[in-house]
C-alpha cells in the first residue's frame, strides 16, 4: 500500500522490473514531466561490484550478475539515504564489464521526488521499507527476450550464444526468485508487451498528473 511522505524527506518512487521490461524507456518518459530540480534518479545498474578485469572472456560469460551479492547493496542503501537527507551525491558510472570505456563520475543532486530503479529494490528490505511508491514493470518473457537480444547483441557486443546462456541461466530464474513473489506488494502494476511508444506515454501521462496533484497541489 502505497505510504505517505512525511518529516519533510523525498517522495521515494521505487520502480522494479525484470531485464526486457522497458525500464529504460518507462523512466525516459516519465521524468519527461519532471525538471532536474523536481526529481532525481538512482539506479541499482551504478552499484555493481566490479569484477571484469580479474576474469576472462568465458568466466564472464558463466559469471552470473543476476544475483543480489553481485550489487554493493550498502553503498546503494547509504546513497539513497544521504539523498533523503538532501544530500548529493556523486558516484561512479557501471560500464558494464567494459574494461576499455573510461567510466564518468554521475552527480545526483536530491530532489522532492527521488526515483529508485532496480531488478532487487524489493528484495533490499531497507530499501524496500522506504519507498513511498511501488511501480511493478511486467512483461511477456518472449517480449523481454526479444528487448534483452536487441540490447545486448547490437550496444554491448555479445554473441548470441552468451546471451541465452545468461537468459536461461541467471535472468529468467533470478527474476523469478528475487522480484516476481514482490509483484503483489506494489501499488500499481505496468504491464508493457507493447512496441507502441504512445501506450506507455499515456502510463506515464497519468502517474505523473497522480504524483503533481498530490506533491505540488497541480
Amino acid at each position: 500500500m502505497e505510504r505517505q511522505v512525511s518529516n519533510n524527506k523525498p517522495y521515494i518512487i521505487g520502480i522494479a522490473g525484470g531485464s526486457g521490461s522497458g525500464k529504460t524507456f518507462f523512466l525516459k518518459c516519465f521524468l519527461q514531466h519532471f525538471t532536474a530540480d523536481e526529481v532525481c534518479l538512482v539506479s541499482q545498474d551504478d552499484y555493481y561490484i566490479p569484477v571484469a578485469h580479474n576474469m576472462t572472456a568465458e568466466e564472464n560469460k558463466l559469471y552470473n550478475f543476476d544475483l543480489p551479492r553481485t550489487i554493493d547493496s550498502k553503498h546503494f542503501h547509504d546513497d539513497i539515504i544521504s539523498l533523503m537527507n538532501y544530500e548529493t551525491v556523486l558516484k561512479q558510472e557501471y560500464t558494464f564489464n567494459n574494461p576499455t570505456a573510461v567510466p564518468k563520475t554521475l552527480e545526483i543532486k536530491p530532489a522532492p521526488i527521488l526515483i529508485v530503479e532496480g531488478l532487487f529494490i524489493l528484495h533490499f528490505k531497507d530499501i524496500a521499507e522506504k519507498l513511498n511508491l511501488k511501480i511493478f514493470l511486467e512483461t511477456d518473457e518472449d517480449v523481454a527476450l526479444k528487448r534483452r537480444l536487441k540490447r545486448d547483441l547490437e550496444e554491448r557486443g555479445y554473441s548470441n550464444d552468451d546471451v541465452m546462456y545468461k537468459w536461461h541461466n541467471h535472468v529468467v530464474p533470478a527474476y523469478k526468485e528475487y522480484l516476481l513473489p514482490y509483484r503483489e506488494t506494489c501499488d500499481k502494476i505496468v504491464v508493457n508487451n507493447t512496441q507502441i511508444a504512445d501506450d506507455i506515454i499515456k502510463i506515464t501521462d497519468d502517474i505523473s498528473a497522480e504524483l503533481r496533484h498530490k506533491l505540488f497541489n497541480e
